[in-house]
C-alpha cells in the first residue's frame, strides 16, 4: 500500500485556524482583559500563531513593542494561558480549545541580521564592482543611414 505524503508545509484549515486564534489572541491583549501589571505596563504584538496538525496546539510567537523585557512578558503570559485558553476558546468556534505555547518572536532578529549583512562593507565592495545594466548592453548594431 502506497504511504499518504505529507506536505510540507502547515495545510489550508490549519493557517485558516492560526490567524483566528491570532486575531483572538491579539484581541484580548489589546483589551486589557488579562489584570496583570507586567501585561498591562507593555503592548504585546502576535505576529504569527502555528497550530499543530490536530489544531489542539497553538504556538504563539509574541514581541512586545521595542522589544524590550521579553522575558517577564513571556512569563506573564505563560502564567494567565488557561485564562487566555478560555478566552481563545470563547471567540474561536472549535471542537477542542487548543492549548497555547508562548515563544518569542525571533523574525525582527532575523531581519536585523539579513539588513546588516546587506550592509557590510564585504556586500557595500561587490556592488560597487558589479557591473551596471549599461555595461551590460549589445554591441552597437549596424545603424541603417
Amino acid at each position: 500500500m502506497a504511504q499518504k505524503q505529507t506536505p510540507s508545509g502547515p495545510s489550508q484549515r490549519q493557517q485558516r485556524v492560526a490567524e483566528l486564534v491570532r486575531h483572538a489572541l491579539a484581541e484580548v491583549l489589546q483589551r486589557g482583559d488579562i489584570q496583570d501589571p507586567v501585561l498591562a505596563s507593555h503592548v504585546v504584538t502576535v505576529p504569527e500563531v502555528r497550530m499543530s496538525p490536530d489544531l489542539k496546539l497553538a504556538t504563539a510567537y509574541v514581541m512586545p513593542l521595542g522589544g524590550q523585557d521579553e522575558t517577564p512578558v513571556i512569563a506573564a503570559l505563560e502564567r494567565h494561558k488557561k485564562i487566555l485558553r478560555q478566552e481563545v476558546a470563547r471567540r474561536v468556534n472549535l471542537k477542542y480549545a487548543p492549548e497555547l505555547r508562548f515563544r518569542r518572536d525571533e523574525t525582527f532578529d532575523e531581519a536585523a541580521r539579513i539588513d546588516r549583512l546587506l550592509r557590510s562593507d564585504k556586500v557595500q565592495r561587490d556592488l560597487e564592482n558589479a557591473p551596471r545594466e549599461d555595461d551590460e548592453a549589445e554591441p552597437d548594431s549596424p545603424s541603417r543611414d
